[in-house]
């Protein structure tokens, strides 16, 4: 029983950092909001599942990647409340992360997406 309870208290844990980023990050939002309008452009256009795979896969990297970069964000912004260049290398290298998460995303949408617009119109 014991696991189990470990178990709902991970997940739970898990949850609330995800309704903290929902919260607290705007660039979070934005991610979650574009993430949207990728899944519905997905079944609008009844993509196959292997660009499904490429689309989902994209979107959970992003997400994943902004979250830890809140978490490192915030774990320096504890450890030390003044500014030091290594910490403010780590915030960047972290949002550096997202970037390119980011860009990613944004050519496999664009590999994904285009080619189904074009033939739509």
């Amino acid at each position: 029983m014991k696991n189990k309870s470990n178990f709902i208290n991970s997940l739970s844990n898990a949850l609330l950092g995800f309704i903290y980023c929902v919260r607290s990050e705007n660039h979070f939002r934005i991610h979650l909001k574009l993430a949207g309008l990728a899944l519905a452009l997905s079944w609008f256009f009844q993509i196959s599942a292997s660009k499904w795979l490429l689309v989902v896969f994209s979107i959970t990297l992003v997400l994943s990647l902004e979250m830890l970069n809140t978490a490192i964000e915030r774990a320096i912004d504890l450890y030390t409340g003044e500014r030091h260049p290594l910490a403010q290398v780590a915030k960047d290298v972290a949002a550096g992360a997202v970037l390119v998460a980011a860009l990613n995303a944004l050519i496999v949408g664009a590999v994904v997406f285009l080619p189904e617009i074009y033939r739509y119109f």
